[in-house]
């Protein structure tokens, strides 16, 4: 299995107030992300107040996250900025909020030059498999997403260093 690397969000605490990924909106997600060579990745612990019926994650909170993951895919793996020009989302089964962290995923499916087409996936704390969307974007030049969308350019996402593992794996 691929190790995964932890992502550093280059973007301005003070100015990102995305509703996805800005680390000081209080209403926020404040997802973190992560990636290997083909996906990006991100767990969220979901609560309460982002439900539909009483346990459930709300489909709208759903589609965001799958939306979310993606933009940080083309961050990430198309090495530019975009927007979403469709979306298809599958409920596949309800997610439950008690049964923990949601775990959302990415990738790019194909590739042209002014769209990505993205296939994401959402699994509940217990790794079922319960909501998955296409979606397409529309990619600008990397010139245009550094001047127009603070686009901070691939090298910006820096990974996070982890402490060592100690030689006896704790």
């Amino acid at each position: 299995m691929e190790r995964r690397r932890k992502i550093i969000n280059p973007f301005d605490a003070d100015q990102n107030t995305c509703f996805g990924c800005g680390p000081k909106n209080q209403i926020g997600l404040k997802l973190l992300f992560e990636e290997d060579d083909e996906k990006v990745y991100a767990s969220w612990m979901p609560d309460r107040q982002y439900q539909g019926y009483i346990n459930v994650l709300h489909g709208g909170i759903i589609a965001t996250l799958l939306d979310e993951v993606s933009a940080w895919c083309v961050y990430l793996k198309a090495c530019t900025a975009g927007v979403t020009s469709s979306m298809t989302v599958r409920y596949l089964k309800p997610v439950h909020i008690s049964k923990g962290p949601v775990t959302v995923e990415a990738m790019i499916t194909k590739r042209e030059e002014k769209s990505a087409l993205i296939s994401a996936a959402l699994h509940d704390g217990e790794g079922k498999l319960c909501a998955e969307a296409e979606l397409d974007y529309f990619i600008y030049p990397e010139k245009v997403a550094r001047a127009r969308y603070h686009y901070p350019g691939r090298e910006a996402f820096k990974y996070q260093s982890e402490p060592p593992e100690s030689p006896n794996g704790q």
